[in-house]
C-alpha cells in the first residue's frame, strides 16, 4: 500500500523530504522502510512471467533488475536532487562508470575536468581509450580551454565541484551551457557538496552522480552509488546498462542508506558548522602554507561558491610545510582525527592525496592540479569543533619539532 502522505512532497522542504519521500508501506503498516532482502520474485502463474518480461505488466523480477527497498532509495534520492528518475548502484565508482559507458561508443569523444577523483581520473585517461573513445582533459576554471576542448563534437562531459581533493569549485552553468552547444552530455560528481548544498541539475548538468558511501551513509557501514536524471535517458540508456552489467545495490545496503538520509541534514550542517571553525584555525596556524574551503573569502573561487552552493560544505584541503615528510609528521601526531582514504564520515578522517587517491595519477598530474606532497584533505565530521582543534594543534607542534 503506498502512503498517500506522499503526495505533498513537493511542498515539503528538504530536512522532511529526508525522512518521508516516496515512502511505500506495506499492508503490514510498519514505520519504518521494509527491507526485501530476497534475490528473486515469485508470478502467480506463467501468464504473468511472461507479460513482466515483455513489459506488458509491472511486477518486480529479479534484485538485480529492482527491488522496492532499492526502488525507495532511488524515489527519495529523485525527490531529495530534484531529479525525474534515480538508478541506485553498488558503489560510486560503479555510478560514475556507469554514466560514461552506457552513453559513450567506439568513435566518441569525452571532455573531462582534470580535477578529478584518482579512480575518475583513470577511468578516463585508460579505460575509455582502450575502448576506441577519444578523452581529453582541461583545466576546469579555464573556460577558454573549455571552448576549445568543446571546438568538436563530443558525448559526453565529467566534472566535480568541488573537486576532490583541492576544492576547485567550477562553473558548472558556464561549461553545461558550453558542452550542450557541442552536443554533449554534462555528468556532474557532487559527492563534496552534497545533495543539500548545490544542485547541479538546475544549474545546467544533465546527469548527477554520488557515492552514497559518503555523506548520504556517511558512518562508515556500507558502499553505494546513485545516478539521477531525466527518465527517458535513465530508462533507455542507463538501466539496461546496469540491469545487464550486474552494478546493482543491495537491498541491504540500500536500507541502511534510507536509514543515513534521516539524519542527512542534521549530519552535514553540524560538520560544515565544524568544518568552517578548523579551516579558520588553520589559515592562522603557525606551519600551515595555504588553507582551501569553499565558505571562506581567501577561496580562489569565493565568488562562485557563493553563487553557486548555499554552503562552504564538510571538506577542507591545507597545505603543510616540510612536503610528504611534514604531512606525516602532522598526520601522525592527530590522537583523534583518524587517518582513513573515506570521507564524509561522522568521524573526522585525513588522507594524504598524493600518496593515497591520487598516488596512480603521477606527479606531474598531480602538479597540474596543486596536490603538493603537503597537501592533506580532510573530512570534517561531528565531533566538538573545540576537540578537533585541539588535535590540529597536535599536528601544528608537530611541523614545530620539525
Amino acid at each position: 500500500m503506498s502512503d498517500s502522505k506522499t503526495s505533498s512532497s513537493q511542498n515539503w522542504r528538504p530536512a522532511t523530504r529526508l525522512l518521508h519521500a516516496g515512502l511505500e508501506r506495506t499492508e503490514y503498516g510498519e514505520t519504518s522502510e521494509a527491507l526485501f532482502l530476497t534475490s528473486g520474485f515469485v508470478y502467480e502463474n506463467a501468464e504473468q512471467a511472461a507479460k513482466t518480461f515483455t513489459g506488458e505488466i509491472s511486477h518486480y523480477q529479479y534484485s538485480r533488475f529492482a527491488n522496492p527497498t532499492v526502488a525507495a532509495l532511488e524515489r527519495r534520492l529523485a525527490d531529495l536532487e530534484g531529479a525525474e528518475a534515480c538508478v541506485a548502484t553498488s558503489t560510486g565508482m560503479g555510478a560514475v562508470s556507469s554514466a560514461l559507458l552506457s552513453q559513450v561508443k567506439a568513435g566518441d569523444r569525452v571532455v573531462a575536468s582534470r580535477a578529478l577523483f584518482g579512480s575518475c581520473h583513470w577511468i578516463v585517461a585508460n579505460l575509455l581509450p582502450q575502448y576506441g573513445v577519444e578523452t581529453v582533459f582541461v583545466d576546469g576554471g579555464d573556460l577558454a580551454a573549455w571552448d576549445e576542448a568543446f571546438s568538436k563534437p563530443t558525448a559526453a562531459v565529467l566534472l566535480e565541484s568541488p573537486s576532490n581533493p583541492m576544492l576547485d569549485v567550477l562553473d558548472l552553468a558556464a561549461i553545461a551551457e558550453r558542452a550542450h552547444k557541442a552536443g554533449a552530455l554534462v555528468i556532474v560528481d557532487n559527492v563534496f557538496a552534497s545533495p543539500l548544498y548545490q544542485k547541479p541539475l538546475e544549474l545546467g548538468a544533465d546527469v548527477v552522480v554520488y557515492s552514497c558511501t559518503k555523506h548520504i551513509d556517511g558512518q562508515g557501514r556500507v558502499l553505494g552509488g546513485a545516478v539521477l536524471g531525466k527518465e527517458d535517458w535513465i530508462k533507455e540508456t542507463l538501466q539496461p546498462f546496469v540491469r545487464n552489467t550486474g552494478n546493482a545495490l543491495s537491498p541491504f545496503n540500500a536500507w541502511v542508506m534510507l536509514k543515513g538520509l534521516e539524519t542527512l541534514a542534521l549530519r552535514v550542517e553540524a560538520m560544515t558548522r565544524n568544518a568552517a571553525a578548523v579551516a579558520d584555525y588553520l589559515a592562522s596556524a603557525p606551519g600551515i602554507v595555504s588553507v582551501r574551503y569553499p565558505g571562506r573569502k581567501d577561496h580562489p573561487q569565493y565568488d562562485l561558491a557563493q553563487r553557486q552552493m548555499t554552503a562552504g560544505g564538510t571538506m577542507v584541503a591545507f597545505e603543510v610545510e616540510g612536503g610528504q615528510d611534514g604531512a606525516f609528521a602532522f598526520m601522525n601526531a592527530l590522537k583523534l582525527i583518524a587517518i582513513s582514504n573515506n570521507l564524509g564520515d561522522a568521524r573526522s578522517l585525513v588522507t594524504h592525496p598524493a600518496t593515497t587517491t591520487h598516488m596512480k595519477i603521477g606527479a606531474e598530474e598531480r602538479a597540474k592540479l596543486g596536490i603538493s606532497d603537503g597537501a592533506i584533505r580532510f573530512s570534517v565530521g561531528l565531533e566538538d569543533s573545540a576537540d578537533l582543534i585541539d588535535d590540529l594543534a597536535r599536528g601544528v607542534a608537530a611541523l614545530a619539532k620539525g
